[in-house]
């Protein structure tokens, strides 16, 4: 999945390439195009890696007492279309951190900057490639390290957000996310990312398979 690397210069490249979600303040929404009932395909299906970072996520819920998000294909459509972006456009050590997203006429593109500017550009996106429309609340993840399992993947993952305060209130609803009941959760795993989308809103497409691989 990941080419090799020293565990120094995996770890610094995960630091440097955590970055904070921000949380809608107004209950309008800004972004209301047609429903796209289209682009939700009958049966999206998890890759393993993505099956066990969830997991994962919801047995760290389960242990603070906190209930399991259920897994929602339309989220999971955006995180899967996300990271196979960001594995073919993403630069880094540029000014356009994970959030943003490439030109492309399936979904609006913006350089996301760490002032937040664009947060509507994530917000959106469940709106602009499904029928999910709920707000999108998104946190990334990078390394190029190469890892023994999909087990110790998502162990990192979970471990590198639970060190960041903004990600790991997000993930508990902690802070700015206490008032949040997250009813949806989606999954991308690709290369050298990871993306998790959270949303308050029942997916009426249901839940994504878990079969296969």
């Amino acid at each position: 999945m990941k080419i090799t690397t020293s565990p120094v210069l995996r770890w610094s490249l995960l630091m440097i390439t955590i970055f904070l979600s921000v949380k809608r303040s107004g209950a309008q929404q800004a972004f209301e195009p047609e429903a796209r009932a289209s682009a939700v395909p009958v049966t999206h299906q998890l890759s393993s890696a993505e099956k066990e970072l969830a997991r994962q996520i919801n047995l760290y819920r389960k242990s603070r007492n906190l209930p399991v998000v259920p897994l929602s294909a339309s989220l999971s459509i955006v995180a899967r279309a996300h990271v196979l972006d960001l594995s073919e456009h993403y630069e880094y050590g540029g000014n356009c951190n994970l959030h943003s997203w490439s030109e492309s006429p399936d979904w609006s593109s913006c350089c996301y900057t760490n002032d937040h500017s664009k947060a509507s550009c994530m917000w959106d996106k469940p709106r602009e490639l499904t029928v999910y429309s709920g707000d999108g609340y998104e946190i990334a993840f990078f390394s190029n390290y190469e890892y023994e399992s999909d087990a110790a993947f998502a162990k990192d993952v979970l471990d590198g957000w639970k060190s960041s305060r903004g990600h790991h209130e997000l993930i508990i609803n902690k802070g700015k996310w206490t008032t949040s009941r997250w009813q949806a959760m989606g999954v991308g795993v690709f290369g050298d990312f990871a993306v998790v989308w959270f949303g308050e809103e029942i997916d009426p497409a249901g839940s994504p398979a878990t079969g296969g691989n």
